[in-house]
C-alpha cells in the first residue's frame, strides 16, 4: 500500500505544484477585486464538482462495487457493469451540465448572495457558463479513473490530472505577454478550463481502449439505480472540504475581495490535503474492500493504522508549518501583479485559520474509506452535511466579527464538527482496527511534529521582514532552506523517537509488486 501511496501522492504533488503555478498567474492577472471575485466563486463551482468526480470520491461506490462483479461473475461482466456506469454517468452528467447552464443565474446567486444587483453577478455567470463544458467531459473521465484504481493502476489515473493545469498555464503565459485587460483575461480563462477536460478524457482513451467498459450502455435498471444510491452520497461526503469552502464563499460574498482571500489561502492548505487525503483515498478503498471481502482481521487492521499513521503523520508538520510560514509563503507565490501586499496580509490571516482545519480534513480522508469500504456511504454523508451546516452558521457569526478570518476559522470549525462526527459513528458502529505499531507511534509522531513546529518558528525569525523584493529570489531560497530544514528536523526527530525506522519504510516501498502499479 506504501508504494502506491507513493505513486498517487506524487502525481498529486505534481499537479498541486502546477496549481501554484497557475493560481499564481491568476493572483497576478486578475488580482483580488471585483473580477477575481467573480471568476474564482465560478471556478470554485466547477471545481468542487471536478474534485468531488475526479480525484478518488468515485471510489466510494465504484470500487466495491466492481470488485464484487468481478469476483462473483467474472471480467466479461465486470466490463458490461463498467459499460452501463460509463454510459450512464455521461449521459446524466451532460443534462446536469445543460440544466445548470440554463439555471446558471439562479446557481450564482445561491453560491454568492452578496453579488445581487452587481456588476459582479454577471461576470460570474459569464464565467461559469464558459466553464460548464468541464462537467461533461468529467463523467467519463470519472468512471475511467476509478476503474484504473480499482485494478490497482495507480500511475496514470495519478498523473492524468496535471494536464488540466498544463492548458490554464500555457494559456495564461499568453494572456501576460499580450497584457490583456482583467475582464477579457477572465473569459479566455474560463474557456480553457471548459475544454481541459478533453484532454484528460483523451490521454485516458488513448491509453486504455474502450475495453476496459464495454458495451457502453445508458440503463437505470435496479442495479443502477442501488449504485448511483451508494454513488451519490459517497461523492458529496468525499468533497467535504471543498464543501467547506463553498460555504465560506457564500458568507465571503458580500465582503470586497474577501472570495479571493479565502480561495487562495485554501490553495495553499490544499497542497498537504491533496498528498494525504487523496492518496489515502484513492489507494485505502481497494484495500480496505479486499481485505473485509477476504474477512481479514489482520489487513483491515494493518490498512486502517497505516492510513491513520499517514495522516497524522504528514498533516500535523502541514498545518504547523503553513501557519508559521503562511505570510512569506503567500507572498512569495501571489504577490505579483494586481495582487497587493495588504491582499497577501489577509490571505495569510485567513490561512492560519483554515490551516487549523487541515488535521480533520485528513481525518476524514482516513476514516471514510473504512465506511465506504462496508458499502456505508450515508454516514459519512450525513457528518458531512452537518459539517458543512456548522460553517455555514460559525462562519456567519465569526466573519462579521474578524472578517475575513472569522469566515475561515468558521471553516475549520466544520471541518472539525465534520471530523468528530465520523469518529463517534464509526466506533459505535464498528469500531477502529488499531494495530499495536500504531499505538506506539502515534503519539511519537505528534510529539515529533510539535518539535519542528517550534524549531521551525525559531528558524522563521531569520526570514527579513517583508518589502518590495518579498517575492525575489532570495526570498524564494531562503523558504526552500527553511521547509527543507524542517523536513529534515522532522525526520530526525521521527528517528530518534523510534516512531520510524528507515529500513521498515524502503522494505515497505519494496514489497509491493510492479504488476500491481501497471499504468
Amino acid at each position: 500500500m506504501i508504494r502506491s501511496f507513493l505513486t498517487v501522492s506524487t502525481g498529486t504533488l505534481a499537479s498541486r505544484l502546477l496549481g501554484f503555478a497557475r493560481d499564481s498567474m491568476i493572483a497576478a492577472l486578475l488580482g483580488a477585486g471585483p473580477v477575481a471575485d467573480a471568476f474564482l466563486v465560478a471556478f470554485q463551482l466547477v471545481n468542487v464538482v471536478r474534485r468531488l468526480l475526479t480525484e478518488g470520491a468515485v471510489n466510494a461506490a465504484l470500487v466495491p462495487a466492481w470488485l464484487r462483479v468481478r469476483e462473483a461473475e467474472g471480467a466479461v461482466k465486470a466490463a458490461a457493469f463498467a459499460g452501463r456506469v460509463l454510459g450512464t454517468v455521461s449521459a446524466a452528467l451532460v443534462v446536469v451540465t445543460a440544466l445548470i447552464g440554463l439555471l446558471m443565474p439562479f446557481v450564482i446567486g445561491a453560491l454568492a448572495p452578496g453579488f445581487a444587483g452587481q456588476p459582479t453577478l454577471q461576470l460570474a455567470v459569464d464565467n461559469a457558463r464558459l466553464m460548464l463544458p468541464y462537467l461533461a467531459f468529467a463523467g467519463p473521465v470519472t468512471v475511467m479513473m476509478a476503474l484504473l484504481n480499482a485494478q490497482a493502476r495507480f500511475a496514470l489515473t495519478a498523473f492524468s490530472p496535471l494536464l488540466f493545469n498544463i492548458a490554464l498555464i500555457a494559456v495564461m503565459i499568453a494572456l501576460i505577454v499580450w497584457r490583456q485587460d482583467a475582464a477579457f483575461a477572465a473569459l479566455v480563462i474560463a474557456a480553457t478550463v471548459g475544454m481541459a477536460g478533453l484532454l484528460q478524457l483523451s490521454i485516458l482513451v488513448l491509453r486504455r481502449g474502450g475495453s476496459i467498459a464495454t458495451p457502453l450502455r445508458v440503463s437505470f435498471d435496479a442495479e443502477m439505480r442501488g449504485f448511483l444510491g451508494q454513488a451519490i452520497p459517497g461523492m458529496i461526503a468525499s468533497a467535504s472540504p471543498q464543501l467547506l469552502v463553498i460555504a465560506g464563499a457564500v458568507i465571503a460574498s458580500s465582503s470586497p475581495s474577501a472570495v479571493s482571500w479565502l480561495y487562495f489561502a485554501n490553495r495553499l492548505v490544499e497542497l498537504p490535503l491533496g498528498l494525504v487525503g487523496v492518496a489515502i483515498g484513492t489507494v485505502l478503498v481497494p484495500e480496505l474492500t479486499r481485505a473485509l471481502r477476504g474477512d481479514d482481521p489482520t489487513a483491515v487492521a494493518h490498512a486502517e493504522s497505516r492510513g491513520l499513521e499517514l495522516a497524522v503523520g504528514l498533516a500535523l508538520p502541514a498545518t504547523l508549518g503553513l501557519i508559521v510560514l503562511g505570510e512569506p509563503i503567500a507572498q512569495l507565490l501571489f504577490q505579483h501583479g494586481a495582487f497587493t501586499a495588504s491582499d497577501t496580509a489577509a490571505t495569510a490571516q485567513a490561512l492560519t485559520w483554515l490551516a487549523l482545519g487541515l488535521p480533520a480534513h485528513v481525518l476524514v480522508k482516513a476514516q471514510s474509506p473504512a465506511f465506504f469500504a462496508r458499502h456505508d456511504t450515508r454516514a459519512p454523508l450525513w457528518a458531512t452535511l452537518k459539517g458543512f451546516a456548522v460553517a455555514i452558521i460559525a462562519a456567519l457569526v465569526l466573519g462579521r466579527v474578524f472578517g475575513a478570518g472569522g469566515i475561515a476559522a468558521g471553516i475549520a470549525l466544520g471541518a472539525w464538527s465534520n471530523a468528530l462526527s465520523l469518529i463517534r459513528r464509526g466506533a459505535a458502529s464498528f469500531g477502529f482496527s488499531i494495530d499495536a505499531a500504531a499505538r506506539r507511534r502515534l503519539p511519537r509522531m505528534v510529539v515529533a511534529a510539535l518539535a519542528m513546529g517550534a524549531l521551525l518558528w525559531l528558524m522563521a525569525r531569520l526570514l527579513p521582514a517583508p518589502g518590495a523584493d518579498a517575492h525575489g529570489l532570495a526570498h524564494a531560497m531562503l523558504l526552500m532552506v527553511l521547509i527543507s530544514a524542517a523536513i529534515a528536523v522532522y525526520g530526525l526527530f521521527l528517528g530518534l523517537s523510534g516512531a520510524i525506522r528507515w529500513d521498515d519504510a524502503v522494505n515497505a516501498v519494496r514489497r509491493t509488486k510492479p504488476a500491481d502499479l501497471r499504468g
